[in-house]
C-alpha cells in the first residue's frame, strides 16, 4: 500500500475530487496547509500598502491506495490539478506499513 500526498491550489479541489471519485477512489483526507516553494510568496496590496505574503495557502490531499493504483491516482491528480503555472504543487508517494480501522479492527486492505 502507498500513501499519495498532493499539495494543490485550493480552487482545484473540486476538480481533483471529481477526478478521483470517477476513478473509483473511495476516501481521501483534505487539510488546509501553508507553505512556499519556487514562488517564494507573493506581493499583495491592502488599502494602498504593499505587503508580502510569504506562506501561500494550499490544500493537502491524502489518499491511501494499493500499489497497483498509484500510477493511475497520480495521473488523475496531475490532470485535475495542473494549471501550467508555478505553484501548481507537488505529489509525494510513501509506503504504508499497516492500516487499522478503529471501529471494526479490520486491517490493511480491508480497512481502506
Amino acid at each position: 500500500m502507498k500513501k499519495v500526498e498532493a499539495i494543490i491550489r485550493p480552487f482545484k479541489l473540486d476538480e481533483v475530487k471529481i477526478a478521483l471519485v470517477n476513478a473509483g477512489i473511495v476516501g481521501m483526507t483534505v487539510s488546509e496547509v501553508r507553505g512556499f516553494g519556487r514562488q517564494k510568496g507573493q506581493t499583495e496590496r491592502y488599502r494602498g500598502s504593499e505587503y508580502t505574503v510569504e506562506f501561500l495557502q494550499k490544500l493537502k490531499v491524502e489518499i491511501v491506495v494499493e500499489d497497483k493504483d498509484v500510477e493511475m491516482v497520480t495521473e488523475k491528480l496531475i490532470g485535475a490539478a495542473r494549471t501550467g503555472e508555478i505553484g501548481d504543487g507537488k505529489i509525494f508517494v510513501s509506503p504504508v506499513e499497516q492500516i487499522i480501522r478503529i471501529r471494526t479492527g479490520e486491517s490493511n486492505l480491508e480497512a481502506i
